[in-house]
């Protein structure tokens, strides 16, 4: 899977494009670096082709990691909603009109 690292100190973060097993624990040993993203700068770097490589390989790209590949137009479709909803306020939400 392909996902985002995060690294920096407190409130200073900055983040690595990584490749490495899913079910690995995300600040452990990752196959491979691919580039970095930082948020406060609003800048990134990213290794245009190993990522192609990956991606032709079968990994997945995590949905924040897919929007920033999206952002910087190294692959092209469409961006996915990073956070869900919660299913609390989609009930509340559905049960509403039907009470009414």
């Amino acid at each position: 899977m392909i996902r985002l690292q995060r690294r920096g100190k407190k409130h200073q973060p900055y983040y690595r494009l990584v490749v490495g097993e899913k079910r690995s624990k995300l600040l452990g040993e990752q196959k491979e670096s691919l580039g970095w993203y930082d948020p406060r700068k609003n800048q990134s770097g990213f290794e245009k082709e190993r990522i192609n490589y990956w991606l032709g390989v079968g990994a997945k790209l995590s949905p924040t990691a897919h929007n920033l590949l999206i952002d910087a137009k190294i692959i092209t479709g469409k961006k996915i909603a990073a956070h869900k909803k919660s299913k609390k306020k989609a009930e509340d939400k559905a049960a509403a009109p039907a009470a009414k």
